[in-house]
């Protein structure tokens, strides 16, 4: 197994808290990053963003109604931070721990005067190994926060709409840009899902023209991500079902439509990964198969040159035997020995029946399709 695989065995691993710990405690890792804040103010008339050093007073701004704000937050490296959040905007502590306890399933919670939100955003890093991180949403009538622990981002492709003011991103709300950015999220589980088909299809190649051991590795890596993209795709799945079904104010009517669009998405993807997952299985299935065959074959050219030699070995040790009729000292006569030991030309016809048997054994089992 070579580097590159041993890389992408690597474990996703959760900060789980202690049994018995008290709720709502905020858990900052000590080798959490330094926050980033980005302030998105939006209408339809005009975009701008902007870094903030930190978001206190951030509820005198989005007292502005005439504006359409996203906050993203990236890094988690201060406790300050989640404390604003609960002063300022009456985020729950609970919500807070789902947040900085980042291993949530997705799901969505209404609470009174917003909605919180978690959707697990999935991207390959250089060598395609999978990470596997959450997004968390805090939604309220005129704002959008996101947070994540980490500095990845896809949402380039949002952030071009809402630069271009084209079609519905700037006018519809903040329920709408918090679609948006769903939507480029499951988005991506196509894309990583076609990566991995191409992989399989490569892959595919590889077993009927020389497999080897990698091929196992290489598919059971493919298979387990596949689970864990399963494991995601399905609660994404039920999500967007429950925000269908939500009547929260916060989301509007136009932005269901759009959401019933990602719920759709998702349901495919499900369907795409049972798909692959059954491509990876029967791949797996004919290894073992070819492997099997290849070894049945080695054991019938092993099994057929036994069945050769075992009669030339039987006359071989019959005439190593050397029991002579004569005792070449005492030449005292042996009536029962051998009477061939000292025959004329015994070893050249002893040889010569040994080949006949041969031959005649290979032709038996021509006949009888052993060399096909």
């Amino acid at each position: 197994m070579d580097k590159r695989n041993k890389s992408r065995k690597k474990k996703q691993r959760f900060k789980i808290p202690l049994a018995g710990t008290s709720p709502g405690v905020v858990y900052i890792d000590e080798n959490s990053l330094k926050p980033v804040i980005t302030l998105h103010k939006i209408n339809e008339s005009s975009y701008e963003t902007k870094q903030l050093p930190d978001i206190n007073q951030i509820s005198q701004l989005l007292a502005d109604k005439n504006f359409t704000f996203w906050i993203e937050i990236k890094g988690f490296g201060s406790a300050e931070l989640f404390e604003t959040l609960n002063r300022e905007l009456q985020v729950n502590r609970l919500i807070l721990e789902d947040i900085t306890r980042s291993y949530q399933r997705p799901k969505i919670e209404e609470y009174d005067g917003y909605v919180f939100a978690v959707s697990r955003m999935l991207l390959l890093d250089e060598e395609k190994n999978l990470e596997n991180e959450q997004l968390s949403f805090i939604l309220t009538d005129n704002t959008l926060i996101t947070l994540q622990e980490n500095y990845s981002d896809c949402f380039g492709p949002v952030i071009q709409r809402l630069k271009a003011g084209k079609g519905n991103i700037r006018i519809a709300g903040s329920s709408y840009i918090m679609y948006a950015l769903m939507d480029i999220i499951v988005d991506k589980y196509f894309e990583i899902l076609g990566t991995w088909s191409d992989e399989l299809d490569l892959i595919e190649d590889r077993l009927f023209d020389k497999p080897d051991k990698s091929f196992m590795f290489d598919v059971q890596l493919i298979k387990r991500n596949l689970i864990n993209i399963r494991r995601v795709a399905w609660p994404e799945r039920d999500k967007l079902n429950d925000i269908l079904r939500s009547d929260s104010p916060l989301i509007t009517d136009q932005t269901k439509l759009y959401i019933r669009d990602a719920y759709d998405h998702c349901i495919q993807i499900i369907d795409i990964v049972e798909s692959l997952k059954e491509i990876s299985a029967s791949n797996i299935d004919m290894y073992l198969s070819i492997i099997s065959n290849r070894m049945n074959e080695i054991m019938k050219v092993l099994t057929i040159m036994s069945s050769i030699f075992i009669p030339l070995t039987f006359i071989a040790g019959v005439y190593g035997m050397n029991f002579a009729k004569e005792d070449p000292v005492t030449h005292k006569y042996m009536p029962y020995n051998m009477p061939e030991l000292y025959a004329s030309h015994g070893y050249l016809y002893t040889m010569l029946i040994m080949v006949v048997i041969a031959i005649l054994q290979v032709v038996y089992f021509w006949r009888k399709g052993w060399f096909k």
